[in-house]
C-alpha cells in the first residue's frame, strides 16, 4: 500500500484549534477590556489612556495638553476586533482558513501602531519646533509624549494573532515541519508568560493606582488605570531594548551570566550539576588579577592574553577539583562544588581583606591589598585591561563617536554566504573568508551615534567565542559526541568504550573554564569602575547562570537569549524603581524565581503540545493505517516513525474510515 504523505485541504488539529481560541479570546478581552493605547505619559507613570470606545482618560497633572487625532487609531482597532472574531469562529469550527483571519488581525493591530506613532512624532515635532515655549517645559513636554505608545488593548492581539496564524498553519505539512523545529522554545515561552501573568497580578495587589488629576475615577476609570500600570511596569521592563545606552548597559549586565549559563548548561549536557560557578568565577577573577598586576610589564601586548587565559586556568582547576573527585571517588558533584565556593570566597577575603595576617605566633605582609579602608587590589597595568566597545569598533574623527559597520557586514556577508556554499567542499571556512573580507572592506564606514559613556568592554566578544566554542565542541566533535551520550547514559557509554571517569572531569574543567573567564568583566573589563580585583565583586551571578542554563533549555544560543533577556530586565527594574512607590527593583528577583519555577515543571504544557506527532500519522489513524504504513518526510521519518499512536484520536472529524488492506498493497 502507497503511504500516506498528504492530506487534501488539511484541518487543523483540535489541539491547534484550541490554542488558536484561547489566543484569539485573549486578544479580544485584550481589545475591550484593557487601554488601546497610552497617549502621553508623565514622569510619576501618571498617563492619558485611549479606549476602543473613543473614551480618553487622563490621569496627568496637565488637563489641557494637546493630544493627537486618533479616529484611524480607533478604525483600525475596531477592524483588528471584528478579524479576532472571525478567527475566533474559524477555530471554534476547525476551518482550514483562520490563519488568514489571524493574519489579518495581526496586520491591522500593527498598522494601529504604526499611524499611532506617527501621530505621537507629529505632536513631538511640534513641540520642538515651538519656539514660544521654555527649555524645560519643551523637555517636560518631550518626555510626555515618548511616554506614548501602544497599551494591552493592541500588544495582545498582535501577540494572539501570530499565535493563532501559527496555529493554523501547523495543519499544512511543510509549516508544520518549521514549527516543529521551535517546539524547544514552548516550555520557556510559556514559563515566561506564566510568570509575567503573576507578576501583573502582584502589581496590581501592591502597587495603588497613579492618579495625578485629583478628579475622582469610576470602577470602569480605576480599572483601566490599573491594568494600565501592569502594562507600564513590563514596558519599562523591555525599554532597554529600544534606546541604545539601556541596550549597551544591558548587555553589560548579561556578559557574566553568558559566562556563567555556559558553564551550568555544559555541565547540564554532561549529567552533571555544576553548583561552582561563583566560586570558579572567583578564582578566574583572582587569578586575573595576579597575571594582570604582577605579570612582568615586558611582555608587553602579551600581557592581557595571558591574564585572560590565567582565569580560565584559574575557573577550570576549580572545576577540575570536583570532577576529579567525582570520578575517582563517586562523591557528589553538587555537594563539593558548594563547599569549593567557600573555599574560594576565603582565599578571595583572605587576599584583598587585609595587608597583614597572623600565622604562628607571627605577622606577616602579604601585600596584594591596596591602600585603604576598602578592600580591592592594585590597579592592572595597562597592557591586561580590556578596551570597552565603543572604544575598539569606534572610527569617529575629531572626537566624534561613530560605531563601525564591519562587524555587522561580515555577519550578513556569512549568514548569505553558508547556505549559498552548503554544498561545497570546506564551505564553512570559504563563507568565514568572505565574512573577514566584507566586514575588512566596511570597517572604516561608521554610524553616528550620541553615547554618554559605557562600560561594556570586550569580555562580551570572549563571551561570543566561548558560545561558538560551546557549539563546535558539543555537536561537531567526537570528544563532544563522547560527552553527551556520558550525560544521556554513562553505562552505555561506558560499554560503548568511552572514559566515563575522562569524560566527567573534562566537562567540570570546561564548565569551570567558561565560569572564570566570566572574571575577566570584573578586573581587566573595569566593569565596576575599576581595573581592579573588588571586595564587591558580584559572585552571585554565578547561581543566576542556573536560571540561565534552564531557561535557555541548555543550548548556546539560549543561554545567550536568557542572559539578554535578564539583563535587559535588570536595567529596565532600575526605572521601574524610580518612578513607583509599591513596586522597586525586586519584581525583577520575582519574575527570575517564577520563570525558574514554571521551566522545572515544564510550562504545565501536555506532550500532545511539547512533542506532537506528525500530521502524517495523525492522518493516518483518521484512516485506522498502522505508523509502518506512512511515509514521511526524510527529516522526521526515523525520528517520528517510532512516536507510539496513543496521543493521536481514533478518528477525525472529516475522513473517512479506510478500507483495510494488506501491507504492501496499494490504495
Amino acid at each position: 500500500m502507497a503511504g500516506v504523505t498528504h492530506v487534501p485541504a488539511p484541518r487543523p488539529s483540535p489541539d491547534a484549534a484550541r490554542i488558536a481560541l484561547i489566543a484569539c479570546a485573549v486578544g479580544a478581552a485584550g481589545l475591550l477590556l484593557f487601554p488601546l493605547a497610552t497617549l502621553g505619559r508623565g514622569f510619576s507613570a501618571d498617563a492619558v489612556l485611549l479606549h476602543l470606545s473613543g473614551s480618553v482618560l487622563n490621569l496627568s497633572a496637565s488637563q489641557q495638553l494637546p493630544l493627537p487625532s486618533t479616529g484611524t487609531v480607533l478604525t483600525l482597532g475596531w477592524a483588528t476586533l471584528a478579524a479576532m472574531l472571525a478567527t475566533l469562529i474559524g477555530a471554534w469550527r476547525r476551518t482550514n482558513w483562520f490563519w488568514l483571519s489571524a493574519l489579518l488581525a495581526f496586520g491591522l493591530a500593527v498598522a494601529a501602531v504604526w499611524v499611532l506613532g506617527g501621530l505621537i512624532g507629529s505632536e513631538l515635532s511640534r513641540v520642538n519646533a515651538d519656539t514660544t515655549l521654555r527649555p524645560g517645559a519643551k523637555r517636560q513636554l518631550r518626555n510626555f509624549y515618548d511616554g506614548g505608545g501602544m497599551n494591552l488593548g493592541l500588544f495582545l492581539p498582535i501577540v494572539a494573532g501570530l499565535v493563532a496564524a501559527g496555529a493554523g498553519l501547523s495543519a499544512r505539512s511543510a509549516w508544520w515541519e518549521r514549527l516543529n523545529r521551535l517546539r524547544g522554545l514552548l516550555v520557556p515561552t510559556v514559563a515566561i508568560s506564566l510568570a509575567i501573568l503573576v507578576g501583573a497580578i502582584v502589581v496590581l495587589v501592591v502597587q495603588p493606582l497613579v492618579n495625578q488629576s485629583g478628579q475622582p475615577l469610576s470602577l470602569w476609570g480605576a480599572w483601566l488605570a490599573k491594568t494600565d500600570l501592569m502594562y507600564f511596569v513590563y514596558s519599562t521592563l523591555f525599554a532597554p531594548v529600544t534606546s541604545l545606552n539601556p541596550l549597551l548597559d544591558s548587555l553589560k549586565l548579561a556578559t557574566p551570566l553568558i559566562f556563567t549559563g555556559l558553564s551550568v548548561a555544559f555541565a547540564f549536557r554532561t549529567g552533571l550539576f555544576n553548583i561552582g560557578a561563583p566560586g570558579q568565577l572567583t578564582m578566574g577573577a583572582i587569578a586575573a588579577m595576579l597575571v594582570g598586576v604582577y605579570g612582568p610589564a615586558g611582555l608587553g601586548a602579551l600581557l592581557l592574553p595571558l591574564s585572560v587565559i590565567a582565569a580560565g586556568a584559574g575557573g577550570a582547576l576549580w572545576g577540575a577539583i570536583p570532577g576529579f573527585l567525582k570520578a575517582r571517588f563517586g562523591s557528589s558533584e553538587v555537594i563539593n562544588t558548594i563547599m569549593l565556593n567557600y573555599i574560594a570566597s576565603a582565599i578571595f577575603i583572605f587576599l584583598i581583606g587585609n595587608e597583614t595576617f597572623p600565622f604562628l605566633g607571627r605577622t606577616y605582609t602579604l601585600g596584594i591589598k591596596a591602600e585603604g579602608f576598602e578592600p580591592r587590589s592594585d590597579l592592572l597595568q595597562e597592557g591586561a585591561r580590556l578596551p570597552t566597545l565603543l572604544g575598539l569598533f569606534n572610527v569617529g574623527q575629531g572626537g566624534a563617536v561613530a560605531v563601525s559597520i564591519g562587524l555587522l557586514v561580515a555577519l550578513v556577508a556569512f549568514l548569505v554566504a553558508r547556505p549559498l556554499l552548503r554544498r561545497t567542499r570546506s564551505g564553512g571556512l570559504i563563507a568565514l573568508g568572505v565574512a573577514l573580507l566584507a566586514g575588512a572592506l566596511t570597517w572604516r564606514i561608521g554610524i553616528p551615534v550620541n553615547i554618554a559613556g559605557s562600560q561594556l568592554n570586550a569580555s562580551f566578544l570572549i563571551a561570543l567565542l566561548c558560545v561558538a566554542f560551546f557549539g563546535t565542541l558539543m555537536w561537531r566533535t567526537a570528544t563532544g559526541y563522547a560527552l553527551r551520550a556520558v550525560g544521556l547514559s554513562p553505562k552505555a557509554a561506558e560499554y560503548g568504550g568511552i572514559s566515563v571517569a575522562r569524560g566527567t572531569v573534562l566537562a567540570m574543567t570546561i564548565a569551570g573554564m567558561f565560569a572564570g573567564l566570566a572574571g575577566t568583566h570584573y578586573v581587566n573589563g573595569g566593569a565596576l569602575d575599576e581595573y581592579r580585583l573588588k571586595g564587591n565583586m558580584p559572585v552571585n551571578v554565578g547561581f543566576d547562570g542556573i536560571a540561565v542554563a534552564l531557561m535557555g533549555q541548555s543550548t548556546p544560543g539560549g543561554v545567550v537569549a536568557a542572559s539578554l533577556l535578564f539583563g535587559t530586565v535588570d536595567t529596565g527594574g532600575i526605572d521601574v524603581d524610580q518612578k513607583l512607590e509599591n513596586v522597586n527593583k525586586d519584581i525583577v528577583t520575582v519574575l527570575k524565581a517564577l520563570i525558574v519555577l514554571f521551566i522545572a515543571a515544564g510550562g504545565f504544557l501536555s506532550r500532545r503540545i511539547t512533542d506532537p506527532p506528525p500530521p502524517q500519522l495523525l492522518a493516518a489513524a483518521a484512516q485506522g493505517l498502522k505508523p509502518e504504513d506512512v511515509t514521511l518526510p526524510s527529516g522526521a521519518a526515523r525520528a517520528e516513525r517510532a512516536t507510539p499512536l496513543p496521543n493521536v484520536a481514533p478518528r477525525a472529524e472529516g475522513h473517512s474510515q479506510a478500507p483495510n488492506t494488506k501491507e504492501g498493497g496499494e490504495n
